[in-house]
């Protein structure tokens, strides 16, 4: 008996769409991790990229649990002493919402170079109007 292990070349990739609106950041980040890494496939391979691409649109309108958006703090670091930057959650949700939804399914990726070309399949746009229509993507509930 041999083991199954996927080709990245061979797989078929689809497209998903996904409304943030009204869902919780962390059930978001999470499907959206599973499905751009293939864990949702039969064919998942963990050291092969075998997920899909999502498309993620109302960035603007997720929510956050309890007191998250006055104390979740976001960092960011310059590289130079000194050049660390810090922003409160409701302010980059107002700023740049992608930016929020991005870090958070970054967090659930394996820390190795096949999630850089995996995060690059993660499509976030803040209000509804999205290009890639012509891809037909299939619509996803999350959090229900």
């Amino acid at each position: 008996m041999k083991s199954f292990v996927a080709e990245s070349d061979v797989l078929n990739k689809k497209w998903f769409l996904i409304d943030a609106k009204g869902v919780v950041l962390g059930d978001l980040c999470v499907k959206i991790a599973n499905i751009i890494r293939g864990k949702n496939k039969p064919t998942f391979t963990p050291n092969v990229d075998c997920g899909d691409f999502v498309v993620v649109i109302n960035a603007k309108d997720i929510a956050l649990t309890g007191k998250k958006l006055d104390q979740k703090k976001y960092f960011t670091h310059s590289g130079y002493m000194g050049g660390i930057k810090e922003i409160k959650a409701r302010k980059l949700l107002a700023k740049n919402p992608e930016r929020m939804i991005k870090h958070g399914v970054w967090g659930m990726l394996p820390k190795n170079r096949l999630s850089n070309r995996l995060i690059d399949k993660v499509k976030v746009y803040s209000d509804e109007n999205h290009p890639h229509k012509a891809q037909k993507p299939q619509e996803i509930k999350v959090g229900e």
